[in-house]
């Protein structure tokens, strides 16, 4: 959401910020709705003062022995008529709040111009992409060969973009969450949650998945929506409060299946375990002052990178461009793993400075001590990371020759101690 003080004192600014992301002017018509609204409460504390001055007439007559009725009469209407000025004016105010929340966050300064993910910046990369004595086999074909990885059941019983996991793989996505949280929890200072997976409409419009986004998600009948990842009840912990500043940062992390309709994304990765409806993902949030969050951004950013140094899995950063930076975040970097069956880098992490973007909508603001007033707080968000991704990479990166798959050192004691995943006998039913 953005300060449409800041619009009325910046339109041009705000036009060209718009603009970088491909947008129409919009400052005009803001202003025009918003001097209808001001124009409207202005009309209805007026009546109210004239109704004022004219019930204190209404005494004054009637210790004279005079006759109020007319007046009286005028009170009456005046109350009419300022419930219809302020009904006029909280419609106006609707409409002013819509027009608002359709619209992006501005980007950040040093985001580069582009305008799709071409143009996207590689910042750095880390260990050269994985070679292989044969050719190396995607993640469908290594799952389905070690006979723990099945579409089929899966899609018997839920449909396409499904998959059920057993034996050693079903531990191994289990041993990635769990890693992934105590190095999070142990080397960087996040706290572990546990959050609901179902919210109302107020969460999901926080954090700008609702209105634009509503056909992304699954919603239930009795109203609530599923979360597309744990970054809405992290991020909402702080909703409609006024936090300590010298409580900053606070930094969450969660461990959540999350649920996307994917409806953006028909064609798409129809193979394999890139792009499904359900998937465990481990989150990173951080709630910090305006002041710090540019550096929350790098040190949220190196937490992801952490995670795959220590599984040894290649990768690189980039920063996204003007056209491919999300809804809510003013800045944002990507970290793409290497996937050797797809012969490609693909998005493993990605994170995101917000500012006070989000902490508008969900009126979350901070105040220092010895000081009057509040401010709006800054939120981040970052994957920390797919853990499906994750386990894709693995399989990928560590696939031997005869099927089997090596388990990355730091797994291994996640794993009991194993240290190569084989294929099942085939006298086994995996499921």
């Amino acid at each position: 959401m953005h300060d449409i003080k800041w619009i009325r004192e910046n339109p041009d600014a705000f036009d060209r910020g718009l603009a970088r992301r491909g947008g129409e002017p919009a400052a005009d018509r803001l202003l025009a709705l918003d001097a209808r609204r001001r124009d409207l409460q202005t009309r209805a504390q007026d009546i109210q003062t004239s109704r004022n001055a004219l019930s204190k007439q209404i005494g004054a007559a009637k210790a004279r022995g005079e006759d109020a009725a007319a007046i009286i009469a005028e009170v009456a209407k005046s109350k009419d008529d300022q419930a219809a000025a302020e009904a006029e004016a909280a419609e106006a105010e609707r409409e002013l709040d819509a027009a608002l929340a359709a619209l992006p966050n501005l980007l950040a300064d040093d985001v580069p111009d582009g305008a799709d993910e071409t143009d996207n910046i590689e910042v750095r990369k880390f260990a050269a992409p994985t070679a292989f004595d044969f050719a190396p086999r995607d993640h469908v074909d290594i799952g389905e060969g070690l006979g723990m990885m099945d579409f089929g059941r899966a899609a018997r019983m839920s449909g396409a973009r499904f998959v059920v996991l057993t034996d050693a793989l079903a531990r191994l996505e289990r041993a990635l969450a769990s890693f992934m949280l105590d190095l999070l929890t142990g080397s960087f200072a996040y706290t572990e949650v546990n959050p609901p997976a179902l919210v109302r409409d107020n969460a999901v419009f926080g954090t700008g998945q609702l209105p634009k986004f509503a056909a992304d998600l699954f919603h239930t009948d009795d109203g609530f929506w599923m979360i597309p990842t744990a970054e809405v009840p992290l991020t909402n912990l702080v909703a409609d409060e006024i936090v300590e500043a010298e409580s900053l940062p606070r930094r969450y992390t969660a461990m959540t299946w999350c649920f996307r309709s994917e409806a953006g994304a028909a064609g798409k990765d129809t193979r394999g375990m890139i792009r499904q409806h359900q998937f465990t993902k481990v989150e990173m949030v951080c709630v910090t002052a305006p002041e710090t969050s540019t550096l929350e951004l790098e040190r949220m950013t190196s937490c992801a990178e952490a995670v795959l140094r220590a599984l040894g899995l290649p990768y690189r950063v980039i920063t996204l461009c003007s056209g491919d930076t999300g809804f809510s975040a003013r800045k944002t970097y990507d970290i793409e793993v290497w996937l050797p069956g797809q012969d490609r880098y693909r998005e493993i992490s990605s994170c995101s400075n917000c500012g006070d973007f989000q902490a508008r909508r969900m009126k979350a603001r901070l105040r220092k001590k010895g000081e009057k007033g509040t401010r709006f707080v800054h939120t981040l968000n970052g994957s920390g990371v797919a853990v499906g991704r994750a386990l894709v990479a693995v399989l990928e990166n560590y696939q031997q020759a005869d099927g089997s798959v090596l388990v990355p050192e730091v797994l291994r004691p996640y794993m009991g101690g194993l240290e190569v995943i084989r294929p099942l006998d085939s006298s086994r039913d995996g499921a």
